[in-house]
């Protein structure tokens, strides 16, 4: 999720259990350490641009990291913040840790990916129940934490608990209603789908994203879960074969290294990018739900030496067009 929903659900969790006194203190603890994972995303290198989908959600996100990241941010933050203020380093703990433990389940909850048990699995986490900002999710969450404050009762925050657990359950219904509209979907192609699945739309838990993959080829739609269900057809596209559509690659080479990160980063939803064919995107996200092209590529070039790292391209800008269409897609 977007740094301010991370913080406010990091500042409700410590703030529900502090008493009165302490509600400024717990409010502000709980938000820092609840923003202190993705400290990650400054592991980076300018040589290996794929280092940072490796570090990205991963021992900073892990469910067994958080007592070293509560303790990190306790020691940090006490003597900044909390010792002035009265607090033993032990409540201060407390505070952070709570704050902390929010992170990782919240990344969860989106289609990202996250390692919640690293180092014991590498499995990517990804339920897909909100998208990672959604407004209609984070400002009653932030108001009611703010209601939290100035000598008000904890139960303002803890409130905000109940409606972020509210709209998570809210979107697993969504997206299994938005999954069930695919199987019939592709039943109706007369396909068989080796995985299905269906990720939230961004800012919104009305538009989903459903992708399915056959022996051969990826499928992709855009699904309205309103009161009725409606579909916005997409396309499909091959799925990615190197030696297909690479023939060139050298499978020694490290840019062939790279695309085996990249598809353990994109659990192999893989295809050519319909676009630039020395591209290889992860067709799970786009800008538009019914979109094949992606919102993040890996770009291959025949001219790369043997140790030469593959190139990684973002595509996030939305023109009008792109914007009115999702839109009508929202609210037809």
């Amino acid at each position: 999720m977007d740094p301010v929903t991370q913080g406010a659900l990091g500042a409700a969790a410590p703030r529900a259990l502090a008493p009165r006194e302490h509600a400024g203190i717990a409010v502000l603890l709980g938000m820092l350490a609840g923003m202190a994972p993705d400290l990650d995303v400054f592991i980076r290198s300018s040589t290996d641009p794929l280092l940072f989908l490796e570090y990205h959600r991963q021992f900073t996100h892990s469910l067994l990291f958080v007592p070293i990241g509560g303790a990190v941010c306790a020691a940090i933050l006490h003597p900044l913040l909390a010792k002035r203020r009265g607090l033993s380093f032990r409540r201060t703990l407390f505070y952070c840790t709570a704050g902390y433990a929010t992170h990782a389940l919240l990344d969860a909850c989106t289609s990202y990916g996250t390692l919640l048990l690293w180092p014991l699995s590498s499995e990517r986490f990804a339920w897909s129940t909100v998208s990672v900002i959604d407004p209609l999710f984070t400002l009653p969450l932030i108001l009611l934490v703010g209601l939290s404050l100035g000598g008000r009762s904890a139960w303002w925050a803890r409130l905000g608990l109940l409606w972020a657990v509210t709209y998570l359950v809210g979107g697993l219904v969504q997206r299994d209603r938005a999954e069930a509209f695919g199987r019939e979907l592709a039943a109706e192609r007369g396909h068989t789908p080796q995985r299905l699945e269906a990720k939230p739309s961004f800012g919104n838990i009305l538009l989903w994203k459903v992708v399915y993959e056959t022996e051969t080829d990826f499928y992709v739609d855009g699904v309205r879960t309103g009161t009725q269900v409606s579909l916005f057809p997409g396309g499909s596209a091959p799925k990615l074969v190197v030696a297909r559509d690479f023939p060139w690659l050298d499978p020694d080479s490290q840019q062939a290294v790279d695309i085996e990160r990249f598809r353990w980063f994109s659990s192999d939803y893989l295809a050519v990018d319909p676009g630039d064919p020395s591209r290889i995107t992860d067709i799970r996200y786009s800008l538009l739900p019914n979109e094949i092209r992606g919102l993040w590529s890996i770009e291959l070039n025949p001219d790369a030496g043997e140790h030469d790292h593959v190139g990684y391209v973002t595509s996030r800008r939305a023109d009008g067009a792109t914007l009115d269409a999702f839109r009508r897609m929202l609210f037809p």
